[in-house]
């Protein structure tokens, strides 16, 4: 198992950035693909961008594809979401998330979750 914590989330304009980190602790992070997912009020949680093992496979849904970028750095331990040109519906809390695959975006392959950030935009 892998302890994660999220950072970095608040309140922001349209069109803003906010770049959301996620650190982890427990066993050894290069070992465990990351994801992004989020979940707005009243709605299913969903998958937001996914990275591989090394950081050479990345994936995005293509509500964020273009505006918002994942990638990890092993020696820290911290995955990171750098999201751009926000929109009031990318409101929602954000949950970093820890697979044992080389790399995967299913959110069924996840079995380690940080306890979640909230990012708000205002239009």
């Amino acid at each position: 198992q892998v302890q994660l914590v999220e950072s970095g989330g608040g309140l922001v304009q349209a069109g803003g950035s906010l770049r959301l980190s996620c650190a982890a602790s427990g066993r050894t992070f290069s070992s465990y693909a990351m994801g992004w997912f989020r979940q707005a009020l009243g709605k299913e949680r969903e998958f937001v961008a996914a990275i591989s093992w090394t950081g050479g496979n990345t994936n995005y849904a293509d509500s964020v594809k273009g505006r918002f970028t994942i990638s990890r750095d092993n020696a820290k331990n911290t995955v990171y979401l750098q999201m751009n040109s926000l929109k009031p519906e990318d409101t929602a809390v954000y949950y970093c998330a820890a697979s044992s695959l080389e790399y995967s975006s299913y959110e069924a392959d996840f079995g380690s979750w940080g306890q979640g950030t909230q990012v708000t935009v205002s239009s």
